[in-house]
Parts: C-alpha cells; structure tokens; sequence
C-alpha cells in the first residue's frame, strides 16, 4: 500500500515515519523545506527572540539580587541571527531530511504548492505527479490577512525576522495566543506597545483569571491594551502606519511605526484544488471525524489543517493516528481532553482542559488557586507574581483543567496534563511530593486547596500556614 503524505510539517513528518514503520510505501511532499512552521519560522525561533526579551526585561531586577551594570542593548542582527540558527540547529543536528530518506521514505522538498488532479493524485506546477492509495493533507496553516482597507501594511509574525531595526512603537492587531506574544516581545525589548483585541478580553481561549491577570501585567510594563476594538483602516503616513478603529463608539486614531496583524491562522487550502479529489472543505479547515478521515473514505486530514487544536504536539499526534487509520483501517480515535498548551509571553501562562466556566456548564466543580508568592522558589527569583489555579469535579474528583500564570508556567501545567492523562483523582495529586522549592509546588498547594474545599484527604485548613495563606 502506498501512502501519499501532503505537507512536511510536524503532522505530516510523524504520519509519514508512523505509516514507514508499519510497513506502507511512503511518499512526502512539502512546498519548501521538511519541518514546517514549528521549526522553521514559528514556535522555535519565536521561542528564541521570547528569551532574548526575557534577559532584557531582567535588567530590572539586578539590583534587587545585588548586582550592578549597565542596561543591556539589543542587537536585532545578532538577535534575530540567534534565532534562525536555532531553526537550523534543529535540521542539522536532527537531520530531518536525511533520517527520513534513511528510513525509506521519499522525501521530496522545495516543490511548491500541489494540487489535486483526482482523488488519488496530486501534481506539481512542474508537471511530476504522485499517486497514493491513501492520502493524508497535512498542509498547515498560515497568517491570515487583515480584511480592511490597508490591510496590505499590516506586517505578520514571520516578518520580525526582516526588521533592520526595533521601531520605536508598535500595534499590534489580535489579542489571542499570537498577537500577546508578539505584543510581549517588542515591550520587554523596551518598544511602547499598542494591543487591539476585538473582543471583550485579551487570550479569548484562556481562563479568565489568566485574561485578566495578563492585562495587567501587561499595562504594568507600560503597554497599552484596547479590547472591545475593532480595526477600521490602515493608511501610510509618512514614516508611520495610521490606524482608524472603533470601541462601539466614534472612530478614535492611533499611529505606530510598525503594525502587526495576528488576526487568525486559516488552514493553506487555496492552492490544493479539494474539488478534485472530492474533499469538502470550509474556508478556514477540512472537517474530519473522530478517525481524522475526511469526506473521502481514503483521504485524512492532519494538524492545523483540520482546525481542531492547531498545536504542535497535537498535530505530532494527530499525523500518528492519522497515519495508523489510513494504514490499517479506523482502530484510534483522537482524544483532546488533555493537551497543554503554553505561550511565550512576559509572564507565560499555560493552560490544560477546561476553563473555569466550560467546567462549571457540565459540572458541579470545586476550584483551588495557588499563589506564586506563597511559594519560595518564584519569591526567590524575584518572580512572585503568578498563579496556579486547579479545577476538578466535586463528585468523581476527577481533575478537569488547570491554569497556570507566571514564570515555567507551560512546564509547570505539564504536570497536570500529565495527571489529567494518567486518570489521576485530585487527592492524589495533593500527595504527590514535588521538589522543594520549586514552581511546581503549586500544583499540590492547589490541589490541597481543593481538597480541603471538599472536605476530603485530612489535609485540615491549619496546615495551610506551611504552604501559604488560604
């Protein structure tokens, strides 16, 4: 059986190896190079700027651990070199590319975009053309652009990497996961920030308590955040962008040097032509069922092309399953109960199941927060702002999500996801013995405080002054 993987990407990477291992001809093609937006221009160089501004912002603190010197300077050469060496650290010390052809795949990179010629094929602009017995799309997603007028000024994330300078302000359009980030960069680089958000808060998929604590951490550092914003026009004004929007009033003007637009990430179907192989798609995804099987019995689709998580570790999975089912029929279905997430602002946030109000619509829930500074370790880092709230089921006492603000944070709820997976009851995770003085100890100190509002695992409110103040 020969299988047909369409995109290079995490999702299309992990069912390309899956469906090698179990004994199918494989076949990967990718429009530009093997490793997609997680490696190449997305979470891994990102991660690196958001570390280069983590070091920048911790100038602050020096004097308060006793050390002395001069403000450190960004150098957006050096800086944004690091960055795309991180990228291709990963190609060369993995060797992507070789591994693949080294474990029989036939890798074919740098080849466009593709589209279907039938339901079975797929053809380049250069003519070549591949078949498949099945075939699985994997072909991500992308920015998507800013529909108003001088839409075309708005700059994505990928264009950080083609700066010549740090502007001295910057908007940033979208107040989700991407658009914080960006957003954080650029303050803890010492830029003045300009946030629009559409909606009534910033991170709109996070817990509210996350949304909120944000803001105000990023205000305190000087941003200025606009929520309940719409975005009316874009227009050149001589050395800087101007910016007509509304707050459900009068239009209202702002300008900045340089504005960023993360205004949403569509799935890259445009050039794919679904018609031909007779793959129903909407305008931002592919539905899928629970086996990732599209409309067409032998056709899946994987990752953020199907809309359903758009993270790389589920789009690492999802190519798995993805590649199971098309090789030996629907046996797996894909579960996203507990997947954690993290971000790359100043302060991070993690976040892992439900949310506050998704939990409190199905069940009745008992909730324990965990302040950062009633632990030691965050207050002897200087970092003791923060939270970690647990939000478990007070019949089954199962464990339903957890939120996590302040530094280590996407580590920090690792641990949860972890226990979430594993089937673990919440007065279990209040033994677990977490190492001393850590951030993660506030997983435990909130998970005995739900304990306690349950009235369950003899964890009795006196000890609380061990661990800090209810």
């Amino acid at each position: 059986m020969r299988l047909l993987v369409v995109g290079g990407g995490p999702a299309g990477a992990a069912a390309a190896l899956q469906a090698r291992e179990l004994g199918a001809e494989v076949t990967l093609l990718e429009a530009d190079q093997v490793g997609g937006t997680s490696l190449n221009r997305g979470p891994a160089p990102v991660r690196t700027l958001a570390r280069a501004a983590r070091l920048a912002r911790d100038w602050w603190s020096w004097e308060r651990f006793g050390l002395e010197g001069a403000q450190p300077v960004p150098d957006l050469d050096a800086v944004l070199a690091n960055s795309a060496g991180v990228a291709r650290y990963a190609h060369d010390k993995k060797d992507v590319a070789g591994q693949m052809r080294r474990y029989g795949i036939d890798l074919v990179e740098y080849l466009g975009p593709v589209r279907f010629a039938d339901p079975h094929t797929v053809r380049a602009t250069d003519g070549r053309s591949w078949h498949g017995d099945r075939v699985i799309i994997a072909v991500g997603g992308h920015p998507a652009r800013l529909p108003v007028p001088g839409g075309e000024l708005a700059l994505s994330y990928a264009d950080i990497r083609s700066l010549q300078a740090l502007p001295p302000d910057v908007a940033v359009i979208g107040g989700a996961d991407t658009g914080c980030q960006i957003a954080s960069i650029f303050a803890d680089f010492g830029v003045r920030v300009l946030l629009f958000e559409a909606g009534p808060r910033i991170v709109p998929g996070a817990d509210s308590t996350v949304s909120a604590a944000l803001r105000a951490a990023f205000e305190a550092k000087g941003m200025r955040v606009c929520t309940g914003a719409r975005v009316r026009s874009l227009e050149r004004s001589g050395e800087k962008v101007a910016i007509q929007f509304t707050r459900g009033g009068p239009v209202e003007c702002a300008s900045a040097a340089a504005v960023f637009a993360a205004v949403g990430w569509p799935a890259s179907l445009a050039e794919l032509d679904l018609d031909a192989a007779g793959v129903k798609g909407g305008a931002q995804a592919i539905p899928v069922n629970h086996w990732l099987r599209t409309n067409v019995e032998h056709i899946f689709a994987a990752g953020d092309v199907n809309g359903r998580s758009k993270l790389v570790q589920t789009a690492r999975l999802e190519g798995r399953i993805a590649a199971l089912n098309a090789v030996r029929g629907p046996t797996r279905q894909m579960a996203y109960e507990a997947v954690p997430s993290g971000s790359f602002t100043d302060p991070e946030y993690g976040s892992v199941g439900m949310t506050e109000s998704q939990a409190a619509l199905e069940h009745d829930i008992a909730v324990g927060t965990a302040r950062y500074d009633d632990l030691i370790r965050p207050v002897a880092d200087g970092q003791p702002d923060g939270f970690c709230k647990l939000i478990a089921d007070r019949s089954s006492h199962a464990i339903l999500g957890a939120h996590v603000l302040g530094e280590y944070s996407a580590e920090t709820v690792q641990v949860v996801a972890t226990a979430m997976s594993a089937g673990m009851k919440v007065e279990q995770l209040a033994e677990m013995q977490f190492a001393f003085p850590t951030f993660t100890e506030a997983v435990g100190m909130a998970a005995r405080k739900v304990c306690r509002s349950l009235d369950i695992g003899q964890f009795p409110p006196a000890w609380s002054f061990l661990e800090g103040a209810e």
